[in-house]
């Protein structure tokens, strides 16, 4: 019996899918939520847009991206989402070797894009804000609000 070169490589491509473990855990777009306060910012992901906060969207794992969340009268939040190398990576050196490998590389499936969740505490254009730890906020007010009332106020040794 003679066997073509096409079934060969019909029995091949289902054999070098089911080994790439990244490619059938997890696929070669991630999804990425993202937030802000206040809502209904607007999301550019690489100079595209992207609807409003909240959304989640799905991106791909093999390229960087950049994020920005616009919304009128407040500073532009900007993140960059990085690409690392995913755990399942070494399923597929112990289980699926070189074709895994190798179809996860190209699908992009050996990345994981980080961080995984975006939540943008949006400042409005009279203050400046940073995040100092995990939990801590600083705010500089850049103009005073006659409304406001006193509460306290920093002094110097």
């Amino acid at each position: 019996m003679k066997i073509s070169k096409m079934a060969i490589f019909l029995g091949l491509v289902p054999a070098m899918l089911f080994t790439s473990c990244a490619t059938i855990i997890h696929g070669s777009k991630q999804s990425i939520n993202i937030s802000s306060t206040p809502a209904m910012a607007n999301i550019w992901i690489d100079g595209m847009q992207y609807g409003q906060t909240p959304a989640v969207v799905k991106l791909a794992r093999q390229d960087t991206h950049i994020v920005q969340i616009e919304l009128e009268g407040y500073h532009t939040y900007q993140m960059h989402l990085t690409k690392e190398v995913s755990g399942w990576v070494f399923g597929n050196i112990a289980f699926g070797g070189i074709f895994g490998l190798a179809i996860d590389a190209i699908t992009g499936s050996i990345y994981r894009l980080t961080p995984e969740q975006i939540h943008a505490n949006m400042c409005q254009h009279n203050m400046s804000a940073t995040t100092k730890g995990n939990d801590s906020y600083v705010a500089v007010v850049l103009e005073v609000d006659p409304s406001w009332q006193k509460i306290g106020q920093l002094e110097t040794n």
